[in-house]
């Protein structure tokens, strides 16, 4: 059998690595960004001067022969489901027996005059990276369109070559889509305090470009004009699905697909940014665009192809990202907004950029998800107690379990507890419990 894979991303390298290790099938994998697998997050570390491309890649080049897993550098056109065959932009093609679609994403347009300008782009592939390393010679000053994940990565990599930076963000705080307040509001003052112009409540009208098609300046919805000679896209992604519009595979946003990766064609499969599920599963996106949710994806895909058909069950929400020097964890649900039926415990450091918010049930006190600023917290020990549907007083009383900073680090469950206490004073945490809990941490 031969098992064909579009993109070498996490989702697609990681079904092929697990495909090889459960058969003996002929697998190739087929990307047109690079020869090889890299990571993809790490993109910005090689701009910042901290690693090289070569770093990033976890195999060696020599895995892929020895593993027997074929790598093929070519840009996919079209896809004939009918006849099982790719069609390739340099006119050759290739027959397979079952197609994984794992292309991932692209960068948003949204028709903005000058986009197409030189010296305007987004931040996702290797060429991105490429090119935003040409343009960045002699650059003096960059604006950023978007407020999220992307943006803020973005924004650090320039700062990190002293190049000016206005960051223009639609929404009244930074990602407040996603961030409920406090968080966000921790973000907007770590994005100011690096000397970045953060424009809240702006959206870009208009790129206007120099004679020789470069970008000289753009106009705000609020008919500002900012001189800049670079302007980064990143305004979030897209699947990556134009090339499948002459196909019979369904697509609506991405690649439609149900709990086990299979699109309406036969022997079609779609995972990672670029799969759309039909019926998403209770408080998840139909479209995860997250490393770990890729990873996932591949691995349980490869069960079915290999062994016995395997539904997707990812468990708890998780994610996390860096914002600046400022490390972000999410478990659970978190809402920017909580709904009526949902109350929040809050801890935020007087003077330091930290806070823990961990939201509840308010009628049976059962904590629904938890977010972290500036606090390391073990993943393992979340996932447990949200899958078990914990009691808030509980998930206080033993935070510690949680706490995964560095020995002698400061820790805050003695402040968290005093907060609860003060929040619920007829608790069944006893009052002894919280001497216990002060004269156990003396040290903080």
């Amino acid at each position: 059998m031969h098992i064909v894979i579009i993109g070498n991303g996490i989702s697609g390298i990681t079904a092929a690595r697990n495909i090889r290790k459960l058969s003996d099938y002929t697998i190739t994998v087929i990307s047109a960004e690079t020869d090889h697998f890299f990571s993809r997050t790490a993109l910005m570390y090689i701009y910042m001067g901290h690693m090289k491309y070569e770093h990033t890649k976890p195999y060696e080049d020599w895995f892929w022969s020895k593993n027997k897993i074929n790598l093929l550098k070519k840009f996919v056109e079209k896809v004939n489901t009918n006849e099982k065959e790719l069609a390739f932009s340099d006119k050759t093609s290739l027959n397979y027996d079952k197609l994984i679609i794992a292309c991932g994403s692209t960068p948003n347009k949204f028709g903005w005059p000058g986009q197409d300008a030189k010296g305007v782009q987004g931040l996702y592939s290797y060429q991105d990276l490429q090119s935003m390393e040409g343009y960045s010679k002699g650059l003096k000053k960059a604006v950023i369109v978007g407020g999220g994940l992307i943006g803020i990565e973005m924004a650090e990599m320039f700062n990190s070559r002293n190049i000016d930076i206005t960051l223009l963000v639609r929404e009244r705080s930074y990602w407040a889509n996603v961030l409920p307040p406090i968080e966000s509001s921790i973000i907007n003052d770590e994005i100011r305090d690096h000397n970045i112009d953060l424009r809240l409540e702006t959206e870009l009208k208009e790129i206007v470009a120099d004679k020789t098609g470069r970008v000289k300046k753009i106009i705000t919805s609020k008919n500002e004009e900012i001189s800049c000679q670079f302007v980064g896209l990143t305004a979030g992604v897209r699947p990556n699905i134009d090339f499948l519009k002459s196909s019979t595979i369904g697509t609506d946003k991405g690649i439609l697909v149900n709990h086990f990766f299979e699109t309406n064609t036969e022997d079609v499969y779609a995972i990672g940014d670029c799969a759309q599920f039909q019926s998403p599963i209770p408080g998840r996106r139909p479209i995860e665009q997250v490393w770990y949710t890729g990873r996932m994806h591949g691995e349980t895909l490869a069960q079915t192809i290999c062994r016995e058909k395997t539904k997707y069950s990812p468990g708890v929400w998780f994610n996390s990202a860096k914002f600046f020097n400022i490390e972000y964890q999410t478990y659970g649900d978190v809402f920017a907004q909580n709904p009526d039926h949902i109350d929040s415990l809050y801890w935020k450091h007087p003077k330091e950029k930290k806070c823990i918010h961990i939201v509840y049930d308010k009628d049976s006190l059962a904590v629904k998800g938890i977010n972290a600023l500036g606090v390391r917290l073990r993943h393992e020990v979340f996932d447990k107690w949200l899958n078990t549907q914990l009691k808030l007083e509980y998930i206080v009383e033993n935070f510690q379990d949680a706490n995964f900073d560095p020995e002698f680090f400061k820790t805050y469950e003695k402040d968290l507890l005093s907060i609860y206490l003060d929040k619920f004073p007829n608790s069944t945490i006893k009052l002894n419990r919280k001497k216990r809990f002060a004269d156990f941490f003396h040290f903080s």
